[in-house]
């Protein structure tokens, strides 16, 4: 099995795997707000293939969950679309740059504060069309219920992947699943993160003019 055909199974096994997580492992919280583990899996994703794969990853598995199990619709695609790859790329970007215990731990971290604040602003423009409440009313909840909601689904998802990665990927290793060497390619990995920077660069920027246009409301 070359190493492109490794990747597409490791890809597909990974997003089976982000589904089935979901499923089991959903937790009722607040309001129609759920916790579940799936950016763990999604985030090893990233960690060893980068950002772009995580990407791929959560959108399929956002798709697939829409269809299936949830009862959000487009508007839970949408979100879950945004939450994970604010979390996982972003922790995937920074990892990429620095692949050691220090660069983990700062993209996770990074990467739950990026998230926890695009989906305040993601909530405040998305959750009225869905709750088919004005935005005062949303933007009301934002602090007492969409901060801590995120910091908690954040703050667990970056302790267990940071619990769980060494241990998945030795053994992924061992099972020859994937190479002890990967991403070692200087212009596989160039070209990965280039391509991670810019999408990164372009959700910071629509992220920015979403704050601009409610100041400025």
């Amino acid at each position: 099995m070359n190493q492109k055909t490794k990747k597409l199974t490791m890809l597909a096994m990974l997003a089976a795997l982000s589904y089935v997580v979901m499923l089991v492992g959903r937790i009722p919280m607040v309001m129609f707000l759920k916790y579940d583990p799936k950016d763990v899996i999604i985030t090893i994703g990233g960690f060893i293939y980068g950002p772009l794969s995580a990407a791929a990853i959560s959108a399929v598995v956002s798709l697939v969950e829409m269809v299936t199990a949830s009862d959000t619709g487009f508007y839970g695609l949408v979100m879950n679309v945004v939450s994970t790859c604010s979390f996982a790329c972003t922790a995937s970007l920074i990892y990429m740059k620095k692949r050691t215990l220090w660069g983990a731990v700062i993209g996770l971290i990074v990467g739950c504060v990026f998230m926890t604040g695009v989906m305040l602003l993601w909530n405040y423009f998305i959750t009225p069309l869905y709750l088919l409440q004005p935005k005062e009313v949303v933007a009301a909840m934002l602090l007492p219920v969409f901060l801590p909601f995120n910091l908690i689904k954040g703050g667990l998802n970056a302790a267990v992947t940071m619990l769980i990665y060494k241990p998945v990927v030795s053994a992924l290793r061992r099972a020859n699943l994937i190479e002890s060497s990967y991403n070692s390619n200087p212009q596989g990995k160039h070209k990965s993160l280039t391509l991670g920077t810019t999408l990164t660069s372009i959700f910071i920027i629509i992220c920015l003019v979403m704050i601009v246009m409610i100041i400025w409301k």
